[in-house]
């Protein structure tokens, strides 16, 4: 069976993930017993404090790649990265400095500041738009000003984003108010996939098919295999749709 993490910092060295090569066989242990197949390994770049390259991450990935495979070690990695939405990201992807979940560039990891979503988001987005980048956005029910108004991220959606979900918050890694909001989000259809988002970090570890069997039996097996099908269809390039509704309002004043 195939399960692919399509967002994970398990390569060493170059962000808060991993720290060296021993920390990433570690964690790629964790992975594949976790059910985990394949994996894009994504470091931050453009977030004020990571700035990584596409060669250098493409080399690493390939080196690891080599390691997993001497060690028998049943997981195939491509490379990829956690973008920070930033004015200089244009730049970098016409100075072909950034990676994507797919080869041909389609789908790219798209990250806001954890407490803020910059005013100049919307027109980033409509850019990416325009050069038929899609860009997947990462643990929105983890950023506070989205939880607070979550008509941001649906405006996000309306111009044509994705939304991926960490499978440990839906699990309760970080606390009931991340865990119901995931759930609002899960049940609007404003999410596609799962990722393990795992870090070298307390309660950063893999929860992937926890939270797919969570999934199944809340919202039914059928979204659960179309969240693991839509993951292997980010990493091929292939179409990946969000049927999704806004949410209430009044839905959110539990949570604060």
């Amino acid at each position: 069976m195939v399960l692919v993490d399509i967002h994970c910092h398990i390569l060493p060295g170059i962000d808060d993930g991993a720290k060296d090569w021993m920390t990433s066989m570690k964690l790629a242990r964790e992975a594949v017993q976790n059910g985990v197949t394949h994996a894009v390994v994504t470091p931050h770049t453009l977030n004020g404090k990571y700035l990584n390259h596409k060669k250098d991450v493409i080399r690493l990935t390939e080196n690891f790649q080599e390691m997993l495979d001497e060690a028998h070690l049943p997981l195939t990695v491509f490379p990829g990265m956690e973008v920070r939405i930033n004015n200089k990201l244009l730049e970098a992807i016409a100075n072909d400095d950034i990676l994507f979940c797919d080869e041909e560039g389609k789908y790219m990891l798209l990250e806001f500041p954890s407490n803020d979503v910059p005013s100049f988001s919307s027109s980033i987005v409509y850019e990416l738009l325009r050069e038929e980048i899609t860009p997947v956005i990462v643990h929105p029910e983890r950023n506070t000003k989205i939880m607070q108004n979550p008509e941001l991220l649906q405006g996000f959606l309306e111009q044509g984003c994705l939304v991926q979900i960490t499978a440990s918050s839906y699990t309760g890694i970080f606390g009931s108010k991340v865990e119901k909001f995931a759930r609002q989000l899960i049940k609007a259809g404003q999410g596609c996939t799962f990722a393990s988002d795992a870090h070298d970090l307390p309660n950063r570890q893999y929860q992937l098919s926890e939270a797919y069997d969570k999934l199944s039996h809340e919202f039914g097996e059928e979204l659960a295999q179309t969240w693991k099908d839509n993951a292997r269809d980010l990493i091929n390039g292939e179409p990946v749709e969000m049927r999704w509704h806004p949410l209430k309002q009044g839905k959110f004043f539990g949570l604060f």
